[in-house]
């Protein structure tokens, strides 16, 4: 888990920005990671958005390979500890979350559906999330829908449109390019999710059409 410091001096009256703090969730289980890799590149194109919107962000990775004896030892005894304590505390405090899974036999793995299995049902009602996925090939992207995405609804998440599914071919396309293929899914979800997390009242129900898209934005455009 990263955490930068951030001054105390964020979201005091007068301050230009506001404080926002993004979670990211990969469960990626070797090292390197392409299901690290694309939470990462998530990650950045979110905090780009929230940075132009004007919000000093914090992001708090993590790892649940690094947690996974931990997720097992909760699930049975239902109490969290050590750094799967500290990690929850990171996912349900956030103002936005990006979660992302690889996919095994047409679904998100087992580790990453254990670790929401020990998070409080009712932690994530409203946040606004992102959901990635990772597989050998194309054919596996509609795990993000018929499995990541009914998932997150039924915890009352705030899932945005966009979803983004990296196959192994898709890295082999420019990070610069960003008119093509996964760079430019990804810096679209990132737009999706910081405009969500823009605003997002901790203290009250934000206005329900501030995060609406634009007709460009369902037809497609940038």
């Amino acid at each position: 888990m990263t955490t930068p410091e951030i001054p105390d001096t964020l979201g005091a009256p007068g301050a230009t920005g506001t404080r926002r703090t993004l979670a990211v969730v990969s469960a990626g289980l070797s090292q390197p990671s392409s299901t690290r890799l694309l939470a990462d590149r998530l990650a950045d194109a979110t905090v780009r958005e929230l940075e132009d919107l004007g919000h000093e962000v914090r992001v708090e990775t993590v790892e649940l390979r690094d947690v996974a004896h931990a997720v097992v030892d909760a699930m049975l005894t239902r109490f969290p500890t050590g750094d799967l304590a500290r990690a929850l505390e990171d996912v349900t405090g956030a103002d936005g979350l990006i979660a992302v899974s690889p996919v095994f036999t047409t679904s998100y793995s087992g580790l990453f559906k254990s670790f929401w299995d020990v998070v409080d049902p009712d932690a994530l009602t409203g946040m606004p999330v992102l959901l990635g996925a990772t597989g050998g090939t194309a054919r596996h992207s509609l795990a993000l829908e018929y499995a990541m995405r009914p998932l997150f609804t039924y915890l009352r998440a705030d899932v945005v449109p966009t979803s983004v599914f990296a196959a192994t071919d898709d890295w082999a396309a420019s990070a610069d390019d960003q008119g093509a293929g996964l760079p430019r899914r990804i810096a679209r979800a990132g737009r999706e999710l910081a405009r969500r997390v823009s605003v997002r009242e901790n203290d009250g129900p934000a206005d329900p059409f501030a995060a609406t898209p634009s007709f460009t934005e369902l037809l497609g455009g940038n």
